[in-house]
């Protein structure tokens, strides 16, 4: 068996919300949406530099409170561009961990939390 690609599907409870932190501030994209009917729970893709994340309104697909994991590169530029754009509800800081990375967290309104980790040279 071959793994092609991990896909975090996140609890949301305000499409409204979601898009601002994950659209206008994170600067992710929608890729599709959809619904079964209108007025019932949105279920959508949004993707950003090689990242898919799937969100859900549906009770049941995911927890609130879950913690993503990425491992990306250019993490100092990123978290600039974030700062940059005052977002009131959030303000991440960069962290070096343990494991000889540079860190960014960020928790969506939801409860949700992606953390960032672009791994240091070694010495």
């Amino acid at each position: 068996m071959k793994i092609n690609q991990v896909i975090p599907i996140l609890r949301i409870f305000d499409e409204a919300k979601a898009f601002e932190f994950y659209l206008d501030w994170l600067g992710f994209t929608v890729d599709w949406t959809h619904r079964f009917e209108e007025g019932t729970p949105l279920y959508m893709q949004i993707s950003q530099a090689g990242m898919t994340l799937h969100l859900s309104e549906h009770h049941g697909d995911s927890t609130p409170g879950i913690k993503v994991f990425l491992a990306c590169e250019g993490l100092a530029e990123f978290h600039a561009e974030l700062i940059a754009k005052k977002y009131k509800y959030n303000r991440p800081g960069l962290e070096t961990a343990f494991w000889n990375a540079l860190t960014m967290e960020v928790n969506d309104p939801f409860g949700n939390k992606l953390l960032f980790s672009e791994a240091l040279p070694t010495a």
